[in-house]
């Protein structure tokens, strides 16, 4: 079940982060979670080359169209729903994606630290 009024990491209503592509655990363009988001996908992050080349040698091959589910892949620009251990693996590899403060719910704080998102933000 989704979270009603959902919250940002800076305390404010939480923000769409894409809806072309369309992200989301619920796929409704907002990084927004529920108890059964074991993933925690609430980074609401831009795309970049290198993050897409690490997520892909990492076993999560975002950049390739997969057509049979209605993905045509994700290039650098591109923002989308990340799982908040993914984006701190990523900072600590010297990927991390830039961040959309406003669009990463607030429970991403339970895995990332307020500072490392701030010192990643694109907004």
């Amino acid at each position: 079940m989704k979270i009603d009024d959902p919250i940002n990491v800076l305390g404010e209503a939480l923000a769409p982060c894409s809806r072309q592509p369309v992200t989301g655990y619920f796929r409704d363009g907002h990084c927004n979670t529920c108890e059964a988001d074991q993933g925690s996908h609430t980074v609401c992050a831009v795309m970049t080359d290198e993050f897409l080349a690490l997520s892909k040698y990492l076993g999560n091959d975002l950049s390739t169209p997969r057509p049979e589910f209605g993905f045509a892949g994700l290039k650098a620009g591109d923002r989308w729903c990340l799982c908040a251990a993914r984006f701190l693996q990523a900072v600590s590899e010297g990927a991390g994606p830039l961040v959309n403060l406003a669009a990463t719910h607030e429970r991403a704080l339970d895995i990332v630290s307020l500072e490392v998102l701030r010192a990643h933000a694109a907004d």
